[in-house]
């Protein structure tokens, strides 16, 4: 990733999908004690990655059109119609580790203002100088400077979908040992509702979980 951003190239569709294994070995483990195939875990040999699916990359000296990346994994200042550049990518990858700890997509939505409020629900309240910055598009999703909801929710089940969401570290930590409180920290700054606070790709490498994953 930090080579795709130092040759000024900005994903924008990152997700599952898009992140394949280099190779396709892979060794079986028995889940208990038992020659039984069925019940045997695959585990690839190698854990080298590659990304793909570059139709929607761009340049950061391009123009950008105001919609990016797939629902799922979209950030903050796309939905708020603020611009986007290379921190985009690094929300996108914030919400893939999360969704490799839990097995299950962070923010399960297709419609934008529940999607602000499941953000909020698991990061804390978006930041004022973003609301206040908001598109005319976005602006609808907020009163009084903080954003409507449960008010502007479409249904009930819109309401509960967001509620049945936890604080993040609630969320990892019960699919992750507790010691691992360096993976928290990471998360925690690849999805700052401020791009301009969120790490870099870089920065994320350097990270402490990175450093020392024991």
């Amino acid at each position: 990733m930090y080579n795709m951003h130092d040759l000024r190239l900005i994903h924008t569709d990152l997700k599952p999908e898009n992140i394949l294994l280099v190779s396709s070995e892979f060794v079986k483990l028995p889940v208990c004690k038992t020659s039984d195939e069925t019940n045997c875990r695959c585990l690839p040999k190698s854990s080298a990655i590659k990304l793909i699916d570059f139709g929607s990359t761009a340049y950061d000296n391009q123009i950008h059109s105001s919609i990016v990346s797939t629902r799922h994994y979209r950030a903050p200042e796309i939905i708020l119609g603020l611009g986007w550049t290379y921190p985009c990518d690094i929300w996108s990858v914030g919400c893939i580790l999360v969704e490799l700890c839990t097995g299950e997509a962070l923010f399960q939505t297709h419609e934008n203002l529940e999607h602000l409020a499941m953000m909020e629900r698991v990061l804390g309240p978006l930041p004022e100088h973003m609301i206040r910055r908001a598109d005319r598009g976005a602006k609808k999703y907020f009163r009084r400077s903080r954003l409507n909801w449960p008010e502007g929710a479409v249904s009930r089940e819109s309401i509960r979908a967001v509620r049945k969401l936890d604080q993040l570290k609630n969320l990892v930590s019960r699919h992750v040992d507790s010691s691992r409180s360096s993976l928290v920290n990471l998360l925690h700054g690849l999805l700052k509702f401020d791009p301009s606070e969120r790490l870099t790709a870089r920065q994320a490498l350097e990270h402490p979980f990175f450093k020392d994953p024991t």
